[in-house]
């Protein structure tokens, strides 16, 4: 199982960018999916997951990102979405996407595959 990530850049606060991240396994439906962040000196921390379909499809976030950003998923793409609104410069991180099967979906040490990372930077 491969992820690969797109679409970091550069933004000023309030701004808005679309993270996608690109699955290789065909079971991707099967899959939780979900973004984790993090910056210098800091903990990996959750941003936001989808359940499969199989599991209600529903989705998470954590507290510094409700209401901002939207995770979705295209089973016919095997691909996720987060799309990023109202951008502040404590956004500024390298965001991670990353699978898993089950286990605590809001626990980076649930997840046994990860992209990349691509970066995100805010300016004030």
């Amino acid at each position: 199982v491969q992820l690969q990530a797109f679409g970091g850049g550069l933004v000023q606060a309030g701004g808005s960018l679309k993270l996608s991240c690109e699955f290789s396994a065909r079971t991707f439906v099967d899959y939780v999916v979900g973004w984790f962040r993090q910056s210098p000196g800091n903990e990996r921390e959750f941003v936001a997951a989808v359940a499969p379909i199989s599991g209600g499809g529903s989705t998470y976030y954590g507290d510094a990102v409700k209401g901002r950003f939207t995770i979705s998923r295209d089973n016919t793409r095997n691909t996720e979405y987060l799309q990023m609104n109202s951008l502040k410069p404590e956004d500024t991180a390298v965001y991670y996407c990353a699978a898993t099967r089950g286990g605590d979906l809001f626990y980076h040490r649930a997840y046994p595959y990860w992209g990349q990372g691509t970066q995100v930077t805010v300016s004030s």
